[in-house]
């Protein structure tokens, strides 16, 4: 029987009405795995390749054929606005079927959640801090709810993996197993896994099933990719060859070519920060009212209001509205927004996978996928040091280009195996769940989730002891642990639920209309942008955190407190390498690119840094460049520390390390390659006294478990020592 026969006859129907000609490969292996195994299921393929309806068909199937007796399947989504959209898309689907969806998040009607509670039945969709609240405060409504549970379905895999919520997220799901003792089948859905074993083991974390993972042909996709370079000259003395003093404004040409590229094109703006995308489609906006030109602009970031967002997703959605709007990470996973003209991605992208998810917004529907790469230089001819022309920037993207177009390779996603904040915060919500515990059942229920598996007894006992000597635990009578008088506050505050670090956000309004959010508290008079719109603040309401506004005409800047947390890998500083010690030129590079990649390529190979693992760049100052990634060269540099060698790393994601050492090049190589050759002990690096992984709950966490976190899972002896040969 082939598989269409096999979905259920409101599937078969939906499927008709939407005029489909045949199912996708992907889809075809989906139905097949949930249909004929017992398996958990990893999909992994590109945007718009049907992911999705893979889960959907075959899991919608089994629960309309044979209803469970309570909720069937979690949905489980990294934003409210995705669970928004799939929502709308399922209800679709579900028309014939009388089988209910319900969200489930803090915006989600809470008649449809009461409704829920008294009748479980059907599909529901979640967020995981939702999920935490309902096991933490309600455990005999999830007994209810989920007393026959089948299918958990995980969107967007590849962000879970990347942070704490995605530990939460296995914690809360292994805890709800517990407690109903209902093991549900796992369906894992992503566009962007580097290494699928590493995905695999991630979403079986805390079951015993086997996870199949289906490899389809999808076939080539055409690509159309440009990148473009504007110039911002530091000193007067580089302008004297320009034809026009004009010519040295980066920044007021870039403006008018994205006007100029984006008109009458539906078109998503990437950039790396919040910030960036205020201010480029404020100076768009302003382009078009000088020209007289319809303002088709907007905005879409986690500042921005929801109303306003969810108005910009179903105005990209139409047809025939050319909306062009500025975006942070917002709109790279996978809300629907119809087909697109083209993408733009202002600077480098932060990884090869981001590259991935924002190339897989646009060529859908048959379309080719149009990205367009635009770089403002700020350029003085005139520098002293031999590395600072050097644009590592534009060097990163083509290799992000080269390795995902040509090898389709995506960096590995690290697992983090000693998350103590999340042992901490686990902690506290087992003991809210379920009152006073032993320490070894406290023990026994916390350290023994799938996610703490590395974790030893005795650093959960170091942490139990430190909590309470901060009254976040306290012991009873009877000798059994609960939650002491400074551990109440935390588990009684709204925010307890999230595991993720957010500032403290200020509302928006023009009169009663929610423009957005900031971090800042901007003076009466202070000008700023969001959304798009200059504004300038009217009022401020400190206690009811309110800021209230009206819309000004012009440019402004606005700043959110921000910490990018990325890195590079060494495959992808290896690629800048090549790309250096290579001649061969991009057809997708304009003309003053390649003329600066030529450039570039002129400086590096003169300058020693390709071939040679130390470079003497002045009397004392030593570039060391063994193109290693991250975590590699950050290994090095503490392990030239405990060698007595001065040095630093010019910026997080460099490729190099600065040195100020009194020898020569070859006596510094000899030190570089006699760490790599020892048996170092990593916990006797000079690391600085706080170090740390950022996390939420660190305050609660002893100095020497966040070092012990650090070393654990962000440095790499073994990779530098292969990158060097010792391995």
């Amino acid at each position: 029987m082939d598989m269409f026969s096999r979905l259920s006859p409101f599937i078969q129907e939906y499927i008709y009405r939407n005029e489909w000609t045949e199912l996708r490969g992907i889809q075809i292996a989906a139905c097949e795995v949930i249909f004929d195994t017992d398996d958990h299921l990893l999909l992994s393929s590109g945007t718009a390749s049907g992911k999705t309806e893979a889960a959907f068909l075959p899991i919608l199937t089994q629960l309309y054929e044979n209803p469970a007796k309570s909720v069937g399947a979690i949905y489980v989504s990294p934003l409210k606005a995705l669970i928004n959209d799939q929502f709308k898309r399922l209800d679709q689907l579900l028309l014939d079927s009388n089988l209910p969806v319900t969200k489930w998040h803090g915006d989600a009607s809470q008649a449809r959640k009461d409704e829920l509670t008294r009748n479980p039945e059907g599909l529901l969709q979640i967020t995981p801090e939702s999920l935490e609240s309902l096991l933490t405060n309600k455990r005999g409504i999830c007994l209810k709810m989920f007393s026959d549970l089948r299918f958990v379905i995980i969107d967007e895999v590849h962000q879970f993996m990347r942070d704490a919520r995605g530990l939460q997220l296995l914690c809360v799901l292994e805890r709800l197993q517990r407690l109903t003792g209902i093991k549900p089948r796992r369906v894992g859905l992503s566009a962007t896994l580097g290494d699928i074993q590493l995905a695999k083991n991630w979403l079986c974390t805390g079951t015993e099933r086997n996870c199949a993972a289906p490899i389809t042909d999808e076939g080539k996709r055409r690509i159309r990719l440009h990148i473009e370079r504007f110039v911002n000259y530091a000193d007067k003395r580089d302008l004297q060859d320009l034809a026009s003093p004009e010519d040295s404004t980066g920044d007021r040409a870039h403006y008018d070519y994205l006007f100029k590229m984006t008109l009458d094109k539906k078109t998503i703006i990437f950039t790396n920060s919040r910030e960036e995308t205020e201010y480029v489609m404020a100076n768009l906006r302003e382009i078009a009212a000088s020209n007289k030109s319809p303002d088709i602009y907007r905005v879409h970031h986690g500042n921005v209001s929801a109303l306003l967002r969810e108005t910009t997703e179903d105005e990209m959605k139409s047809e025939d509205e050319k909306i062009v709007t500025g975006a942070t990470v917002t709109l790279e996973l996978g809300i629907d927004i119809g087909a697109l003209d083209q993408a733009v991605q202002i600077g480098a992208p932060h990884s090869v996978a981001s590259f991935a998810q924002r190339l897989g917004r646009c060529g859908r529907r048959g379309q080719v996928a149009q990205l367009l790469f635009t770089f403002v230089e700020n350029i003085n001819v005139n520098a002293a040091d031999i590395l600072g022309p050097i644009n590592w920037d534009f060097l990163k993207t083509l290799a992000i280009v080269e390795l995902y177009t040509k090898e389709h390779w995506i960096e590995p996603i690290y697992p983090h195996h000693h998350h103590y904040a999340l042992l901490y915060h686990q902690t506290l919500s087992f003991l809210k769940s379920n009152g006073e515990t032993t320490p070894a059942g406290l023990a026994s229920a916390v350290l023994g989730l799938g996610t703490f598996r590395h974790i030893p007894q005795e650093d959960f006992s170091r942490l139990l002891r430190h909590l309470i000597d901060i009254q976040q635990l306290e012991r009873s009578e009877r000798g059994g642990l609960l939650i002491g008088r400074q551990g109440e506050k935390q588990v009684n505050s709204h925010k307890f639920l999230t595991v993720f670090q957010a500032p403290e956000y200020l509302l928006v309004k023009d009169e009663n209309r929610t423009i957005g959010t900031v971090d800042t508290v901007y003076p009466v008079g202070t000008r700023f942008s969001l959304a798009g719109i200059t504004w300038e603040v009217l009022d401020v309401n400190e206690k009811s955190k309110v800021l209230f506004v009206k819309r000004v005409p012009g440019v402004s800047l606005v700043d959110w407190q921000a910490v990018f947390d990325g890195e590079l890998h060494t495959t992808l500083v290896r690629r800048m390498r090549d790309i250096l010690r290579s001649d061969d030129m991009y057809a997708y590079l304009s003309e003053s690119c390649k003329e600066r990649i030529t450039e570039l390529r002129y400086i590096t190979r003169n300058s020693g840094i390709l071939d040679n693992l130390v470079t003497q760049v002045s009397n004392k100052k030593f570039a060391i460049f063994p193109w290693m990634g991250t975590r590699q060269l950050l290994t090095l540099h503490y392990a030239l520390l405990d060698k007595g060698v001065p040095n630093k790393m010019p910026w997080y994601t460099c490729v190099y390390i600065e040195a100020i050492f009194s020898g020569t090049v070859q006596e510094l190589e000899e030190i570089i390659r006699a760490i790599a050759r020892s048996q170092l002990n990593m916990y006797d690096l000079p690391l600085p006294d706080k170090v740390q992984i950022r996390a939420k709950y660190n305050e609660f966490i002893p100095n020497d478990l966040l070092r012990k976190q650090f070393i654990e899972d962000y440095l790499d002896m073994d990779g530098v020592r292969a990158v060097l040969g010792y391995s």
